[in-house]
């Protein structure tokens, strides 16, 4: 939902204005490259840019007398350069098991300024400072280098002059990180007054950044080795989930990777342009221990990967990766962290960050959007169409034009004059219904919110010190500042259901436009030298805004339930951490092939930075396009794919067709329901997943690297994708395709979804394109629950039997979970749920309990049944099963891997055991 970008208006065409805004066709609003600023137009990324590795006249160094293991077990010391108006302090802390912190920042012992550099908060978790170890005091050698252990297998050493710190392996002695091994650190200093001659502002079209602290930027260069890829920096529009080298030999002229959060509409598929979110956090993976590097940061940040060759050498280092990072404000406040495989860096990650929380189980289902559904009669007949058509979905979203206005917490009442009755219509069904909630708040004195507001003084201020006003969907706006917890929770109060009129308790939100997008200000965002709740500047918070909006909406959802009822939050803008408070989607992409082929490389990248879900936090992108018009055949593909994202949702521009799913002739009606009928038989094995993620924080779709770490032909593949263990697909992404190579890793056997056909391992297989799905296969080894009735939502769902698919593996041996709770509530927590190992082994299928003990004293039960077992890669020639405790025979039958129309019988089929998921029991085959 993005206009172009405008310059700063006259406030006589501000009318003209909004209406040449709401009026502008998706074909006037394409990308245009010279609305956003490039490195070169960025004075700090230029002159970072244009230093050469080791190039300062005096570099940075590490006074080693200053060096002492301080009273938290932290190590600090002063780092020093000529240059500079005050030293800089460094510290250095560790977390378990193998992260270390380094932080830098100027040093005010000896003077007090006047303003202090912005340190980003609540973003870690609030134990992250608890659970730091206490460091031993670090061994000095007479060459000037300090060394420490950082655990058992793993060293620091920190040279002194000049300073660079390296991350090793303890007993090899090799390499994992290094930071300021090229020399290029640079920390620009706060400044309190100009020196003569001295220009601070900085000019963009026309508009113009005050800087009133003058520059200060910070740039380090960071190194990988053992790497042969490095992956991450969400979000940006890629094809290759790896990313790509930005400078150096055999590099086009290219973009740093640019973390700015932005609205951009219809964002270019392959750019390392800043789109919507940022995540300053890479991962790193090859041959050697895999790698991690988190900057707290929330500044513009710009990224580059070098090539190898990049510094002039004649050879390079077999297997690193250099990088340099450079951010227009802020401080150091780094992690690096060191895994023995990927997951180990991720898990690491999320332990400062935060761990994803489970979703309401309807989150997981089906969503249906558009900007907009009319009114009341348009949401009914949507409804309706659904259930007369046998289409699943489980919830409805209303987009800013159900609003009075586009004042955000009311309903337009001439289309929805009853919007309780209206939800609770959906709701007879099992069905939810999503608003939204923009941060934008109509400067309109008759409006009671932008009157407490004001009154208040909760906006964000301008450079002059009056509240900020720009330009958005109602016009003239405001922008609550967010970073103030005072203001967060006065926002909160606004979700009640005595101030947000006509909410039901089903109804869910929807935050958009949270860059914040700024129609008429620099880049389509809020002006840098805007300031905020502890006189914080724009530039030095603008990643972390959207955050902040997100976390008061899922906190005033939290309140609204009475802290019982999970919320769901969808966001726009992200930031790291953002996985605790709830979903987001990549935002306003476009109806067309390369879209579709990038939307996986973009979730799985997303999936690898932390952003899974929480409290259903999923992501996805939008189903067909958010701009223009799919063809049908791309339409089908896109919910062939989309079935299998974490987020699964429809969403159209309102200058789009309708493009409902049964409004493409019966064929193709035919193939997305078939799409969404196997994402609703499968909502048992992607719940237990997200409750994995939940302990883990390891990703529902994840690379094929993430599975096969050591299978090399995975590591740049953003075709393919895992979801969890077991299953893996790959879309088709081009018109008319006839054929496509899909690549299965490991040495076992893959079983295709739809027939049980075993493909194997380690190999390319040509195959056949199929009008009715996408290929996608079932690991040998694994064990997945599915329940394959369907029903209008999946709330509806929730009595009905299972079944279990067991692909054998060469061992003739499968495991796999099931995970079951209430799909609403907390009482998860305190021991409300069932988690289920099934092991087949020895020709006998076991249930067991895997829930931990004394977690409290709630329960959770279910008279859910297994009624189907079907075993694929055993042969046919039993006919019997005995099931225990009973010691009853059942009957195996062949029969089809799935309920789809035409389906053939062709698996060994276990039918009606009828042993309740809760309980412990085994399935002999006789």
């Amino acid at each position: 939902m993005d206009p172009p970008p405008r310059p700063r208006p006259h406030r006589v065409a501000v009318l003209l204005l909004l209406l040449l805004l709401l009026a502008s066709s998706p074909a006037a609003r394409a990308w245009k490259k010279d609305e956003f600023r490039n490195c070169n137009q960025t004075p700090f990324c230029k002159r970072a840019r244009t230093r050469a590795p080791h190039s300062l006249d005096a570099p940075l160094s590490l006074d080693a007398a200053s060096l002492a293991v301080a009273t938290d077990g932290s190590l600090t010391a002063s780092l020093s350069h000529p240059s500079r108006l005050r030293p800089l302090l460094l510290r250095l802390s560790a977390l378990p098991p193998h992260a270390l912190r380094l932080q830098i920042d100027e040093d005010y012992s000896s003077n007090t300024p006047p303003h202090r550099r912005f340190q980003v908060p609540d973003v870690l978790l609030p134990d992250v400072e608890a659970r730091t170890l206490h460091l031993p005091q670090p061994k000095t050698s007479a060459a000037g280098v300090s060394t420490f252990a950082l655990s058992s297998d793993v060293d620091v050493v920190v040279k002194h002059d000049p300073f660079e710190l390296t991350v090793r392996r303890a007993g090899s002695g090799d390499p994992v990180l290094s930071f300021n091994s090229h020399g290029l650190f640079d920390f620009e200093p706060l400044q309190e007054s100009k020196q003569e001659g001295e220009t601070w502002e900085e000019q963009f079209r026309s508009h113009t950044d005050t800087r009133p602290r003058g520059p200060q930027s910070i740039t380090f260069d960071v190194s990988f080795y053992g790497a042969d890829f490095v992956y991450g920096l969400p979000e940006h529009g890629s094809t290759s989930l790896a990313l790509r080298p930005t400078r150096g030999p055999g590099v086009e002229e290219s973009e740093p990777y640019r973390l700015f959060n932005l609205d951009v509409f219809e964002y270019l598929h392959e750019s390392p342009f800043g789109l919507y979110g940022s995540i300053p956090f890479m991962i790193a993976h090859g041959d050697g221990p895999s790698s991690g590097f988190f900057w707290l940061n929330a500044a513009e940040m710009q990224i580059d990967v070098l090539a190898p060759g990049w510094d002039g050498a004649s050879s390079t280092e077999n297997g690193r990766i250099d990088t340099l990072w450079m951010a227009e404000a802020g401080v150091v406040d780094a992690f690096f962290f060191v895994g023995s495989e990927p997951k180990d860096v991720i898990k690491q990650y999320i332990s400062v960050t935060g761990t994803p929380s489970m979703p309401q189980q309807f989150a997981v289902a089906y969503h249906q959007c558009r900007w907009n559904y009319r009114d009341e009669e348009d949401v009914a007949g949507v409804d309706s169409g659904f259930d007369e058509h046998d289409i699943p979905y489980d919830v409805l979203w209303l987009d800013i034009e159900h609003t009075d206005g586009k004042r955000y917490f009311t309903w337009d009442h001439s289309a929805f004059p009853n919007p309780e009755v209206m939800q609770g219509k959906i709701a007879d069904k099992g069905r939810k219904m999503v608003t939204i909630v923009d941060p934008h708040i109509k400067r309109d004195s008759s409006f009671h919110l932008h009157e407490e507001a004001t009154a208040k003084g909760y906006y964000v201020k301008d450079a002059t010190g009056k509240d900020f006003d720009g330009w958005c969907w109602p016009g003239a706006s405001s922008y609550p500042d967010m970073l103030n917890p005072e203001i967060r929770e006065w926002w909160a109060d606004k979700f009640s259901y005595e101030n947000y009129k006509g909410s039901t308790p089903t109804l869910y939100i929807w935050n958009d436009m949270n860059e914040p997008s700024v129609f008429n200000g620099p880049e389509v965002t809020m002006p840098r030298d805007a300031v905020h709740y502890g006189d914080v500047e724009h530039r030095e918070l603008h990643n972390a805004y959207g955050y902040y909006f997100h976390m008061a909406t899922a906190d005033g959802l939290l309140k609204r339930g009475e802290g019982k009822d999970r919320p769901f939050v969808l966001s726009r803008a992200f930031f790291a951490g953002s996985q605790r408070y709830g979903a987001i989607w990549t935002g306003d992409n476009s109806a067309d092939w390369d879209h579709l082929k990038s939307s996986i490389p973009m979730v799985l990248t997303l999936g690898l930075t932390g952003m899974t879900f929480s409290v259903g936090a999923l992501t996805g992108a939008d189903i067909g396009g958010f701009f223009g018009n799919p063809e049908p055949d791309l339409l089908v593909r896109w919910y062939q794919v989309g079935a299998f994202y974490p987020f699964f949702r429809g969403h159209a521009h309102h200058d789009t067709k309708r493009r409902e799913p049964w409004l493409f002739g019966e064929r193709r009606t035919a193939l997305m329901r078939e799409a969404i009928h196997m994402r609703y038989s499968l909502l048992p094995y992607y719940y237990t997943l997200f409750r994995e993620a939940s302990v883990t924080g390891v990703p529902v779709m994840r690379p094929l690297w993430l599975e096969f770490p050591d299978d090399k032909e995975t590591y740049n593949n953003g075709e393919a994708f895992m979801v969890g263990p077991s299953l893996l697909a790959q879309g088709i992404y081009e018109e008319g395709q006839k054929s496509v190579s899909v690549y299965l890793p490991g040495e076992e056997l893959w079983y295709d979804l739809r027939n049980g056909s075993p493909y194997k391992g380690c190999v390319s297989h040509k195959l056949e394109v199929s009008e009715d799905s996408i290929p996608s296969f079932q690991r040998a080894g694994a064990i997945v629950p599915r329940k394959d009735r369907f029903r209008r939502s999946s709330t509806q769902m929730v009595n009905d039997p299972y079944t279990l698919v067991i692909a054998l593996n060469s061992s003739s041996a499968a495991e796999g979970e099931l995970y079951v709770d209430d799909g609403k509530s907390y009482d998860y927590q305190q021991g409300a749920f069932i988690h289920r190992r099934f092991v087949f082994a020895d020709n006998k299928l076991t249930s067991m309990n895997i829930a931990p003990k004394n977690l409290g004293n709630k329960k959770f039960s279910t008279e859910c049944v297994i009624e189907r077992i079907i075993i694929l890669g055993v042969s046919s020639g039993s006919k019997k099963a005995i099931v225990e405790p009973g010691n009853h025979e059942v009957d195996i039958e062949l029969g089809p891997i799935s309920l789809r129309s035409g389906s053939s019988s062709v698996a060994p089929t276990v039918r009606k055991p009828n042993v309740r998921v809760v309980d412990d029991w085994t399935i002999r085959i006789a």
